[in-house]
């Protein structure tokens, strides 16, 4: 099992940044393509941005040009840049592998307020 842990989630404005970090317990973490996730109040959990194995990225449209995946294998790390953020980004991220695979963690809370 793969446990995960996000962090540095928190309150920003409108236009500011954060960078999301998520921790990953176990070896097959760098054989995994990973995800980052969104769950917003009234919405479906939403996928945001993913990252390949090979270092590949996709994005959902609501955040392309403004997020950044990454990953650091060796430290068993994923990580989110989020620039420009808008108040509906707002929700808590959650990372995982692209099909949901690992132990889910609790979460980040994002806030970005007007």
């Amino acid at each position: 099992q793969v446990y995960v842990a996000e962090s540095g989630g928190g309150l920003a404005q409108a236009g500011g940044s954060l960078r999301l970090s998520c921790a990953a317990s176990g070896s097959v973490f760098s054989m995994n393509a990973l995800a980052w996730y969104r769950s917003a109040p009234g919405k479906q959990r939403e996928l945001v941005a993913r990252i390949t194995a090979e270092g590949d990225t996709d994005y959902a449209e609501s955040v392309k040009g403004r997020f950044t995946i990454s990953r650091d294998n060796p430290k068993n790390t994923l990580y989110l840049q989020m620039n420009s953020l808008k108040p509906e980004d707002t929700g808590v991220y959650f990372c995982n592998n692209v099909n949901g695979r690992f132990i889910w963690g609790q979460g980040t809370q994002v806030t970005v307020s007007s």
